[in-house]
């Protein structure tokens, strides 16, 4: 049996940087997805760089960037990723400030218990306590019905990617 994670969500620390590495790899390391590494030396390299990412962002104040987890720097249950993007000011988000929410990230042996949505819950409160006016993410066809139950919705656009080192995207 796995013992119960600590379940109130917080920011996170320097010390989750190793279980936030892995829980990314969740994301990064398999799968199809257009981010996904394509072999060893990409997973390693996001890997070193996501780290690196990590101690600036953790070790810095939290004005734009903001990591919450659950559970204990030995054991992460799950995290979310929030920043503050500043864009041009639309009807619809007058002072220009964006969230973005991304590496929404339950580890599968806790997945369904409602961790998805406390880590969502603590980093959209961050988010408005900036005074963020509109959020947005990515999502996968699995992570869609959290999302949706907390008032995310389809925008009917899409969205693209251009990758400007020169790689092809699959």
């Amino acid at each position: 049996m796995i013992a119960q994670p600590h379940i109130r969500p917080r920011s996170a620390t320097v010390a989750d940087i190793e279980e936030l590495v892995r829980l990314r790899g969740h994301l990064l390391s398999s799968g199809t997805g257009v981010y996904v590494a394509r072999d060893p030396e990409e997973d390693a390299a996001w890997r070193r760089a996501y780290r690196a990412w990590l101690g600036r962002v953790l070790a810095g104040p939290a004005d734009r960037v903001h990591v919450t987890v659950v559970g204990t720097p030995e054991t992460l249950a799950a995290c979310a990723i929030a920043v503050v993007d500043e864009r041009a000011p639309t009807a619809r988000c007058p002072n220009g400030l964006t969230g973005w929410v991304q590496t929404v990230v339950v580890d599968p042996p806790w997945r369904r218990r409602g961790l998805g949505a406390r880590v969502m819950d603590h980093a959209l409160g961050w988010l408005r306590a900036r005074e963020v006016s509109a959020v947005v993410l990515q999502t996968t066809e699995d992570g869609a019905p959290l999302y949706q139950k907390l008032g995310f919705a389809p925008t009917g656009e899409d969205l693209l990617t251009l990758d400007l080192r020169g790689d092809s995207i699959p």
